[in-house]
């Protein structure tokens, strides 16, 4: 508080995005669906997964699951706000192969279960499995370092780094 008073800056918190999905991590533009690529929802990167198990990419806080089990919403620690959605045009499938592992107000760390989701059902009943993670208040944001990768490992992968403005 006296810090700014006296008018000096806080100085940003700094929070590492780890991948929530095995698989390749790709440009957020990529996306065929101009919701996500256009950037309408917020900033991000998309991932094609290799498998189905979606785990919780920062420590934070469940503030928003889905009744269709195809997207979760997580408060960062620093207060980032996270949506996982995964794959597009799944919330038509009603829930059908997805199965959630967590709740609204569950507090999660890196690596935690999220979602199961059976991709090749997505793959037959879906538009894609693409899997956008995208910043959804980027308002709060100083500045955004995306990594992009060929194979990143769920819980370990670094695939955004970012300063949160305080």
């Amino acid at each position: 508080m006296l810090k700014k008073l006296f008018g000096k800056k806080e100085t940003p918190t700094e929070e590492k995005i780890f991948a929530p999905l095995n698989g390749k991590v790709v440009e957020l533009e990529t996306v065929p669906d101009p919701t996500f690529s256009q950037k309408m929802m917020g900033d991000g990167v998309a991932i094609e997964p290799t498998d189905g198990e979606v785990v919780s990419p920062v420590n934070g806080k469940v503030i928003q699951f889905f009744h269709t089990k195809h997207a979760v919403g997580i408060q960062s620690e620093s207060g980032l706000e996270l949506l996982i959605h995964v794959g597009l045009e799944t919330v038509g499938m009603g829930g059908e192969g997805f199965e959630g592992h967590v709740k609204e107000g569950d507090k999660v760390k890196v690596g935690d279960p999220l979602i199961s989701v059976d991709l090749d059902l997505v793959k037959e009943k879906a538009a894609s499995t693409i899997t956008p993670v995208i910043i959804t208040n980027a308002d709060v944001l100083e500045n955004v370092e995306k990594k992009y990768t060929d194979g990143a490992s769920r819980g370990e992968a670094e695939i955004m780094y970012t300063k949160v403005k305080k």
